[in-house]
């Protein structure tokens, strides 16, 4: 090996250098994208061949010296796509999306040779390696503060909502989507697709990408046993219509054993073959999906190729998996390039799509939104007829979908079950079914698939990337569209520009839910929010009435990058407070509804809207014994922590209030404290962890059926009774 020419300042860190492959003079030597494009100019050139093969190289190079930097990692994957990602970047495609988290050294390695990296200080390789796995560094998964990447991905089976997110918000971009083999094995992945095409016919602009290399994390991958033409069925039986099968066993030559192979061991031209199939098939599958129809590219080939093991073995590092170790150095050594070729990779990267990715990506600069004017809001009477909340909230949704065409709410359980029809009727369920009767046709901003899944993804996925929505749900079944809609509000608070807040609606909970019994009341979801509450940018919201959700609601608009839950009932309730009063508990934390004088006072501390009514009545028995009862509705329950029990100061839109001690003083002081809940207790820790006076807890115990909200409270010891004996047990 002759190592002649300068070596490039990036390069510094790469232990490994190679002479030029042969024919280099002939197919490099000039970059095969030209000075002012942004692509190459044909998928078949012989030059872009030849050099979309030494891109594949360099990202696999890198891919594990990065891993192998820290002995950690995940490498194998990457390697078995790493031709299709060179082929995208050559074909000038950089709104990558990828599902695998796994994947993240091969997306930093494509992102450091188009320079997007050096946006957080990362120019060298050795850099690169330094700071992987390391905090303001690059992440083990992928996330939200990466320049130049799109989407976070950690759990499996979350890629696709960010594709189609990006697919609908920008017509005419191709958001290509890597889902691993592995992955494909989630419920969620193909049900969203059919959710999501049904709707949007005509957003056709994501392109899934199979990464079929036969192997999951451990073992092989379950669909590892289909044949090529089961495959292709697989996809043509969940709606696809163009479905291109690359399989690197067609060009080996070197006569590897099973039905998943490494096409780095080819011989140079057969290897020079296979990348053309790449790109050729790449290019069409992007033209395909561009041009209208519903298209599946699939790679197979055996996860590994290229580095240091095969099959499942390559998935991962391990303490010891370092640069030193010899078949680390060996499959670095086969991959390696010269100089010349790793400047030529660099130049091709770089002038790609017009600039590095971190300048030119959808995510890399805010979405315009159209400004939503005067809230439509209604004040009710207090103490007048009793009003549903959701409703209430329902025509300001209205009004928000109305002035925003890109705002779209979504429902798994139906919106007319959820007090809110009022929505179906201004904005309309999208169907290509036109019936009346269900407002519903092929043009409208309600998505209603029965699932939590492609409800909560494609909401939080639109607020990702710039837009605003609302996810609607039953409390009992949120939980099953929690993971996206928890790895979104996390990417949030790191995220590198601001985004409207992803907002949510939880209705029908577990205390409305009596006759359906345990199998719809499923409060826990709340312990997820209760601990989330301390991510700091995570706000649940509870409402105590239909007023008080119309402020909530008003508030959570003017939000970014947070998470906001609000959970209120559909049942006709009282009406206790004002709009005013609502908007200073979401800066206070609660609102005080009743305080009356006595020879002790009891403070109840109420989440929730029914939890009010056995407290109220518990407040009558107390008053007539001469104790003082004051009833207080938390409302915004974060606000009650104390500012060090909170990661605000790590989020990019901080949020730093919280009521201080005179305040807190002011509003719960008595001579004990009751939290009163119909969910889980784990939402009044702030009370608990601030209150000195002598204290307890009711909230939710188990389900069970029952006839009404009245009766499943009993049978969790919510009444008036329980609380007002153990309010005298309390100041006795």
């Amino acid at each position: 090996m002759t190592i002649a020419s300068t070596i490039p300042a990036f390069c510094q860190g790469i232990q490994h250098f190679e002479d030029n492959l042969p024919n280099f003079e002939q197919y490099a030597a000039e970059a095969a994208i030209k000075p002012g494009n942004t692509a190459i100019t044909s998928p078949s050139d012989s030059n872009a061949v030849f050099q979309t093969l030494l891109a594949a190289d360099a990202l696999r190079y890198l891919t594990l010296h990065t891993a192998a930097s820290k002995a950690s990692g995940h490498p194998g994957g990457f390697a078995s796509i790493a031709d299709c990602i060179a082929a995208l970047m050559m074909l000038g495609y950089k709104n990558i999306i990828t599902e695998v988290g796994h994947h993240a050294p091969g997306f930093y390695s494509n992102m450091f040779l188009d320079r997007s990296l050096e946006d957080m200080g990362i120019t060298t390789v050795q850099q690169m390696g330094e700071r992987f796995r390391e905090m303001h560094g690059l992440l083990g998964h992928l996330s939200g503060q990466i320049p130049g990447l799109l989407n976070p991905a950690g759990p499996l089976g979350q890629g696709q909502h960010f594709a189609m997110a990006g697919a609908k918000l920008h017509p005419g971009v191709l958001f290509p989507v890597t889902i691993g083999d592995g992955g494909l094995g989630e419920p969620y992945i193909m049900s969203s697709f059919g959710h999501f095409n049904t709707a949007y016919p005509e957003a056709t602009n994501f392109l899934p990408i199979l990464v079929w290399n036969g192997y999951s994390q451990e073992h092989h991958s379950m669909v590892s046993t289909k044949t090529n033409a089961e495959m292709i069925a697989y996809w043509q039986g969940n709606g696809f219509k163009e479905i291109i099968l690359v399989n690197a066993k067609d060009y080996d030559d070197t006569n590897q054993t099973g039905e998943y192979v490494d096409s780095t061991a080819f011989s140079l031209a057969k290897r020079l073959a296979f990348t053309q199939a790449i790109l050729e098939a790449t290019d069409k599958a992007a033209k395909s999906a561009l041009g209208g129809t519903l298209t599946v590219l699939i790679v197979k080939q055996l996860k590994g190729a290229g580095v240091h093991k095969r099959g499942a073995q390559s998935h991962n590092l391990y303490p010891g998996d370092t640069l030193e170790k010899d078949y680390i150095i060996s499959a670095l050594k086969e991959r390696a390039l010269s100089p010349e070729a790793w400047q030529l990779v660099r130049t091709n990267f770089e002038r790609s799509a017009g600039g590095p990715a971190s300048h030119h990506v959808v995510t890399e600069k805010v979405l315009p939104l159209p400004e939503l004017g005067e809230l439509p809001l209604t004040e009710y009477e207090i103490h007048g007829d009793k009003k549903v909340a959701t409703t209430a909230m329902g025509e300001l949704v209205v009004h928000v979908g109305k002035k925003d065409p890109n705002f779209v709410i979504t429902n798994a359980d139906g919106n007319a079950a959820s007090g809110i029809n009022n929505i179906n009727i201004g904005l309309r369920i999208i169907h290509p079914t036109v019936d009346d009767i269900y407002y519903q046709g092929p043009v409208g901003q309600v998505y209603e698939p029965l699932s939590e899944d492609a409800c909560a993804g494609l909401a939080v996925g639109l607020a990702l990337f710039g837009a605003r929505t609302l996810w609607c749900s039953y409390e009992s079944f949120a939980i099953n569209g929690l993971p996206i809609w928890q790895t979104v509000t996390q990417a949030m608070t790191e995220l590198r520009r601001p985004t409207p807040s992803t907002i949510t609606l939880f209705t029908a909970g577990a205390l409305e839910q009596g006759r359906n019994g345990w199998t719809h009341q499923r409060p826990e979801i709340e312990n997820y929010f209760a601990a989330m509450m301390r991510n700091g940018n995570v706000f649940p919201l509870f409402p105590c009435d239909a007023n008080s959700i119309q402020a909530c609601y008003e508030w959570a608009l003017q939000t970014k990058n947070k998470g906001i839950t609000i959970t209120a009932s559909k049942s006709p309730l009282a009406v206790r407070t004002t709009l005013e009063q609502t908007r200073q508990a979401l800066q206070d934390g609660g609102v005080i509804l009743h305080d009356s004088e006595g020879k002790k006072k009891v403070v109840f501390a109420v989440i929730g809207d029914m939890t009010l009514i056995p407290v109220f009545d518990a407040a009558l028995h107390l008053e007539d014994e001469g104790i003082g009862v004051k009833i207080v509705s938390v409302i915004n329950p974060r606000r009650l922590y104390r500012p060090h029990d909170v990661a605000w100061e790590t989020c990019t839109e901080k949020d730093s209030h919280f009521l201080d001690d005179e305040g807190f003083e002011k509003m719960f002081s008595g001579d004990a404290l009751i939290g009163v809940t119909g969910g889980t207790s784990a939402m009044l820790e702030p009370l608990m962890l601030r209150s000195n006076c002598k204290r307890d807890t009711f909230a939710w115990k188990r389900g069970e059926t029952t006839a009404s909200a009245g009766e499943i409270m009993a049978f969790n010891g919510l009444t008036a009774e329980a609380l007002s004996k153990r309010a005298v047990e309390l100041v006795s």
